[in-house]
């Protein structure tokens, strides 16, 4: 017997708040750690110097970058409003943990693999894809056209090309050989 899901409109909604709002704010959460050092981060001046030893010169023009992109990415998601531009924004930042901070770890968190970054990256992309939902800032200002699939794809195609371009901005320091 053949499967059939139906989801009314309101389920479908209240899924995809729950889903905006924990992703969202924890990537906004995430980038306050960065950019205010809240929650035990290290703030924008240690984070500068991380991102300089990383190879991200000027060190405090990136990590400032990345933490504006994190907090407002993760509030738009979180809100609902402008479409897909908030989801693009947490691509391109995981994009560049992944590839810069965590790829060399492996996959998993707990040896510091790319495990969550990809999750956030995925997540943000989903929800690119999927459109807020009725409960959002864009449905009750009536950005419809926002949630088309083109703008949807072309938002993650960007996020991805954001990522991949800051990593080809990077210049890291040439490893000293050994004797």
């Amino acid at each position: 017997m053949p499967l059939t899901f139906t989801t009314d409109a309101a389920t479908l909604s209240t899924g995809l708040l729950v889903a905006r709002l924990v992703l969202g704010l924890a990537m906004a959460a995430h980038g306050t750690q960065k950019l205010l050092g809240w929650f035990g981060g290290h703030g924008l001046a240690g984070t500068a110097g991380f991102f300089g030893m990383l190879g991200f010169r000027p060190g405090r023009l990136f990590a400032t970058t990345a933490a504006v992109a994190e907090v407002a990415g993760g509030l738009l998601v979180a809100l609902g409003l402008l479409g897909p531009v908030g989801p693009a924004l947490i691509i391109s930042t995981m994009v560049v943990a992944m590839l810069a901070v965590h790829a060399k770890d492996g996959f998993f968190a707990q040896s510091n693999g790319i495990e969550l970054a990809l999750l956030y990256a995925v997540g943000a992309a989903a929800l690119a894809l999927t459109g807020p939902g009725a409960y959002s800032l864009d449905a009750l200002l009536g950005l419809d056209v926002l949630t088309s699939t083109t703008l949807a794809v072309a938002a993650v195609v960007a996020g991805l090309i954001g990522g991949v371009g800051t990593m080809l901005l990077r210049r890291p320091t040439p490893a000293v050989a050994a004797d």
